[in-house]
């Protein structure tokens, strides 16, 4: 079903997947089963896969911010995660943001990443080990107006919760 409502959640793909998940939804071919959870894991799943595939030329940026993929250990099952996230150069690495969209809660990344700081990242075509470093104090209040002088969306995270805002320097090994 492609009239202009439906089809206007963006011009990509992925604008395109989740306008088509939506009328499925409303129109009664997706049962309660199916939650937004699963089409989430789903979309992640096939942006990594378009990702890898294309060295990011396909999944390698949102709007004018580009993406890596994270891959870390899942600190209660051990299994490997990637998603893609956001990135910003700073200083010697590559510096993320645990928003969670303002959520009260931290990304389960960050959880994992606090319990092992070691993990891998993919940029574009490199692939490298990292090692994490959750930034404090001033070195944290730096990087927060860089983020927000880059990316003034975030600014309206940071009033949407009650917590600190994380921010993970990822730091290339070797």
């Amino acid at each position: 079903h492609r009239d202009t409502e439906t089809w206007r959640h963006g011009d990509t793909v992925f604008g395109h997947m989740s306008a088509l998940f939506m009328s499925l939804c409303l129109y009664g071919e997706i049962d309660e089963r199916y939650t937004m959870k699963a089409f989430i894991r789903l979309f992640m799943a096939i942006h990594v896969g378009l990702y890898r595939l294309t060295h990011g030329k396909i999944g390698g940026s949102m709007g004018k911010f580009k993406l890596l993929l994270l891959t870390t250990k899942g600190r209660k099952s051990g299994k490997e995660r990637t998603l893609p996230l956001g990135f910003f150069s700073w200083q010697s690495g590559y510096l993320i943001v645990a928003s969670n969209g303002g959520q009260p809660t931290h990304p389960a990344w960050y959880h994992n990443l606090t319990s092992n700081p070691q993990a891998q990242i993919e940029l574009f075509e490199i692939s490298m080990p990292v090692t994490a470093e959750i930034l404090t104090g001033e070195t944290r209040s730096q990087a927060w107006q860089h983020v927000i002088s880059v990316a003034p969306s975030y600014a309206p995270y940071e009033k949407q919760t009650t917590r600190e805002i994380p921010l993970v320097l990822l730091h290339p090994k070797g």
